[in-house]
């Protein structure tokens, strides 16, 4: 896939409000092109994560298009749908969505046995990089909301992607791991040659985007 167009794209929630001076909703022809950097800042409530469930398909409650290449993503079956979340569009979710009962590494593991994209040596090492290898180990239900940040941004690199959605990734992280994450997320989409949409409220890695859009 080698990009993501919004046409005229406008959530239901938002029809009464008019001209929303927004560098996403309502715009004629607004494209995510592969390989490059976008950072989608906005203040609470302007639906940032809106605009990230519109990427996955998870909800269709806006007026417009939103297509993948030529595609309409309201085509798409539920197999085609799979298919784009297994090997075309991966997502670090904001609330997260770790299995609380499962270790850290455990939680990486079970998407990563589905695509069998990298090595326990390669995910290991990322624990190590992000400052929480003592943690492989431990229930993700007893880590702090930071350490469970950054195994969820593991599990999201765990597999193939042409687009790499990421909604909010360092908002608990202090200012080292945070730029570890940062140059790790970057450095996984320029080896796949994709591209990373970061989303952000006002703390966001400190990367060079190539275009900046006020939500």
């Amino acid at each position: 896939m080698n990009k993501i167009s919004f046409e005229q794209v406008t959530p239901h929630v938002f029809l009464q409000r008019g001209n929303l001076h927004s560098d996403v909703w309502q715009q004629p022809n607004l494209t995510f092109d592969k390989g490059k950097f976008y950072l989608v800042e906005a203040a609470s409530g302007h639906g940032k994560s809106t605009f990230c469930s519109y990427v996955l398909g998870y909800r269709q409650d806006y007026q417009g298009t939103v297509r993948f290449d030529n595609t309409d993503v309201c085509m798409f079956s539920t197999a085609e749908w799979v298919n784009i979340r297994q090997r075309c569009v991966s997502q670090l979710f904001q609330e997260l969505r770790l299995f609380p009962e499962l270790t850290a590494l455990e939680n990486v593991q079970l998407k990563n046995q589905l695509t069998h994209f990298k090595s326990e040596t390669q995910i290991r090492h990322w624990f190590e990089q992000l400052g929480i290898a003592d943690k492989i180990d431990a229930r993700v239900g007893q880590m702090s909301f930071g350490q469970q940040q950054r195994v969820a941004a593991l599990r999201a690199l765990v597999q193939p992607f042409d687009f790499l959605l990421a909604d909010e990734p360092i908002s608990h992280l202090d200012d080292v791991n945070a730029e570890v994450l940062g140059k790790l997320m970057a450095d996984e989409a320029k080896q796949q040659g994709a591209t990373l949409i970061i989303t952000s409220i006002g703390k966001h890695p400190h990367l060079l985007y190539d275009k900046t859009l006020k939500l």
